[in-house]
């Protein structure tokens, strides 16, 4: 089963925003059913316990979540640091003003749901409209500890796939992290009948969505053109989802030009 990619209906600037609301409120289903935010939370947990990883101690952890759609994601990292008693801070960035304006309403949401916290989400969580291709234009090179691509990247064209990988490499400090679907047959029936009966826009994208997915040795092979550091790829046959990860040695301490001449 080939690659083939289709414009979605969701990228269109002109789509309704009740039909854009829709597939944000699926996509925020899948995530949480089908491991999109298990995925992240799982790299999180394990390079906080991991001593290699050196999490920040006497800071908030940053994090970039590019192409972040209704913002379920950087709402989930903030709530999963908070019970491990963590500060985070969240970058999302989008390039529709439309898919924006709904993340902002659905953290703002989230607050009211968590009435109790001193806190809100809103305060850990950035929101801003960028062009993923131009982001360096936007961020210093190792901006972010960790950078973050959760069900985006098939919705491009090689060459930019492979463009945004390089900036997710350059933007991280730490480590980098690509979420997104497996390309099968299997995938493809699953996401048919999933889907059966769900509006348009829901039924389109998502099978357009999958038959733009990629496999194991398609996302190792566009990592590592990309110049990532020994990208490693796990994926769950249940949820036809992967990702492909790679961690950066932790910044060497650099010493003072005097503690220098005393050595």
């Amino acid at each position: 089963m080939r690659r083939f990619r289709t414009p979605e209906i969701m990228d269109d600037p002109s789509v309704p925003r009740e039909d854009l609301a829709l597939s944000l409120r699926y996509i925020r289903g899948v995530n949480r059913r089908l491991g999109g935010v298990s995925a992240l939370l799982c790299h999180l947990d394990f390079w906080r316990r991991d001593p290699a990883f050196d999490w920040p101690r006497d800071r908030p952890l940053t994090l970039l979540d590019i192409g972040t759609g209704s913002a379920d994601l950087p709402v989930a990292a903030v709530r999963w640091a908070r019970r491990h008693e963590l500060e985070i801070r969240v970058t999302g960035v989008d390039l529709h003003p439309t898919t924006l304006e709904l993340a902002r309403e659905h953290v703002a949401e989230q607050d009211r749901a968590e009435k109790s916290r001193e806190s809100p989400l809103a305060a850990a969580i950035d929101l801003t409209q960028a062009d993923a291709l131009r982001l360096m234009d936007r961020f210093a090179p190792a901006s972010f500890d960790i950078v973050h691509a959760g069900l985006f990247l098939h919705h491009l064209s090689e060459l930019e796939i492979l463009t945004v990988l390089r900036i997710m490499d350059r933007l991280a400090a730490r480590a980098i992290i690509w979420n997104d679907l497996v390309r099968s047959r299997v995938a493809y029936a699953a996401i048919h009948l999933m889907t059966l009966g769900m509006p348009r826009i829901i039924r389109h994208d998502a099978t357009v969505s999958v038959r733009a997915g990629f496999t194991r040795r398609e996302a190792l092979d566009l990592a590592t053109r990309a110049g990532w550091t020994r990208p490693r790829h796990a994926w769950r046959l249940t949820t036809h989802r992967f990702t492909v990860t790679s961690t950066k040695p932790p910044p060497r301490p650099t010493i003072s030009e005097s503690d220098a001449a005393a050595l």
